[in-house]
């Protein structure tokens, strides 16, 4: 479960996403949290059985997002992950979208995590629940306070589902920003989830780090070679759920399909 060497610049890892159905607390709960749990088994499982490298644990479902998670969620998410982890032997991510690092940090120190993903690392942006300020330098006190400096951090810039507020930054200072505070590994994204990061985007952010960099959307088994061709790694999730739907599980067939695709 532990272990982030995989995260290298020129390796070609693929990371799957465990999407979590709605949380408790949120509108979406189903009110049976054994099956939040079951689903987020059961994807991770095959997930690992596909040939993913690792894999992010995030809870995707508790739309409408706040910056942070509320005290439910965040036990919720807690719980899923340390079932997962249990199932699991490939490396584990933690996700507590939207920007939400300190239940992201703890839940991956608690179970042995390998890294998380921070959304909004350098840059300041605006959703539809407001404005995210950069977390750089408390996420990395943090870390440390925590002892947790094996936990790599896995940023975006200019992340989906958000606008910069001050569009002039370029995504290339967004990345030497990401880079310089500490950053371990850079996603790149399209607008949205599902929507291919240009590959534009790719080849300018590869021009100014030495950091691993990752597509962070839109991978899908016609474009994943050649979006590796550039990144180093690919973040992998609503292309590989049964009938196209996020909230459904994940696709035994269309996960070993994106894999060989890549590596045949």
């Amino acid at each position: 479960m532990s272990g982030s060497d995989f995260i290298e610049r020129g390796r070609q890892f693929v990371i799957g996403m465990v999407h979590c159905l709605p949380l408790p607390g949120m509108p979406g709960f189903c009110g049976d949290m054994k099956k939040v749990i079951d689903q987020a088994v059961h994807d991770a499982i095959t997930l690992e059985q596909s040939g993913m490298d690792a894999i992010i644990v995030e809870n995707m479902g508790d739309n409408p997002f706040g910056v942070v998670l509320d005290t439910e969620q965040s036990c919720a998410l807690a719980v899923v992950s340390a079932n997962v982890a249990q199932k699991v032997k490939i490396p584990i991510g933690i996700d507590a979208a939207m920007n939400d690092y300190k239940t992201s940090f703890s839940i991956a120190k608690a179970i042995d995590g390998a890294f998380v993903r921070i959304p909004v690392f350098v840059d300041t942006v605006e959703f539809f629940g407001g404005i995210i300020r950069p977390c750089a330098r408390e996420a990395m006190i943090f870390r440390k306070n925590l002892q947790a400096e094996n936990i790599k951090i896995l940023a975006d810039i200019q992340v989906k589902h958000t606008h910069m507020v001050l569009p002039h930054v370029s995504i290339e200072d967004s990345a030497k920003a990401a880079e310089s505070c500490g950053a371990d590994g850079i996603i790149v994204t399209g607008t949205h989830m599902g929507v291919e990061t240009p590959i534009e985007i790719i080849q300018r952010v590869r021009k100014v780090t030495r950091l691993p960099l990752i597509a962070g959307s839109g991978v899908k088994t016609t474009n994943i070679k050649e979006q590796l061709s550039i990144a180093d790694g690919a973040i992998v999730g609503s292309s590989l759920k049964e009938g196209g739907a996020v909230e459904n599980p994940v696709s035994l067939e269309l996960a070993k399909d994106l894999i060989n695709a890549l590596r045949g």
